[in-house]
């Protein structure tokens, strides 16, 4: 663990995907700090598998933690975690940080698969992912979020997605949500009440040459083509196994 102070707990797992030359996928970095937890599970094919698998309750307040995954060229990486993540109220004074450090090289395939973050009232977290790409890297990229726990409200929730391509952005917002957020961030033209949001991207080269049109995928999610070989699939659900459908849904269109 990188530490634990009184502003709260530091850690980081790296993981780093290398193409073995049999075929396969190795994984010569694999690191996980405290509550960051990695465990490689069976794959198949040429496709490492890796599992986060959450050791303690958190984040709480004053935590800060960071999870990076490097993928080389020609390997292929799919990671998921075995259970949600809940943002919770700490000892410690301050807001809670959550990073995600992603780079996947040319001819690599990174599936970034993990379960809901779940805001429990009373938090307060932001979360913060980067994704960088080479020329012919594939991406499929999902993030949900649940604002709240049955019948609670909401903690202060802020998130933003970055996603690069050589360089040049393709996507990069950010949404504030819960007690100090924006004004309007639960009304209709945001939330619109609902309590489950989530995002899909999905990078592949061969959109370069013919891309999914945008369309209306149901009353409450969309797919939006973005300025390269990408597209972006937003959804919005009163609960998070309806969120789930929409977007298993959207990538099995996709893929």
């Amino acid at each position: 663990m990188d530490g634990v102070t009184t502003a709260g707990v530091r850690a980081t797992a790296r993981i780093e995907a290398r193409e073995d030359g049999r075929g396969g996928t190795s994984l010569p970095v694999l690191e996980g700090q405290g509550p960051l937890a990695l465990r490689r599970v069976r794959g198949s094919g040429p496709e490492a598998r890796v599992m986060l698998v959450g050791a303690m309750s958190g984040p709480l307040g004053g935590d800060h933690f960071t999870v990076e995954a490097r993928v080389g060229p020609g390997a292929r990486l799919r990671v998921g975690s075995a259970a949600a993540t809940i943002a919770l109220p700490g000892q410690a004074k301050g807001e809670a940080r959550y990073d995600v450090r992603l780079n996947v090289a040319d001819e690599g395939e990174l599936h970034w698969l993990p379960e809901q973050l779940i805001s429990a009232g009373g938090s307060e977290l932001s979360v913060a992912a980067r994704i960088d790409l080479g020329t012919d890297a594939r991406l499929v990229f999902r993030e949900e979020q649940v604002l709240g726990r049955v019948g609670e409200e909401p903690g202060r929730l802020t998130s933003r997605l970055t996603v690069r391509r050589d360089g040049r952005v393709l996507l990069d917002q950010e949404l504030a949500c819960g007690p100090g957020a924006p004004c309007g961030w639960d009304g209709p033209a945001v939330l619109a009440g609902h309590r489950a949001l989530g995002q899909l991207v999905v990078v592949r080269p061969e959109f370069e040459h013919e891309q999914p049109a945008a369309r209306p995928l149901g009353e409450h999610a969309a797919l939006t083509p973005l300025a390269g070989p990408a597209v972006l699939v937003t959804a919005l659900a009163s609960d998070a196994l309806a969120l789930r459908r929409l977007l298993d849904a959207a990538l099995s269109d996709l893929t």
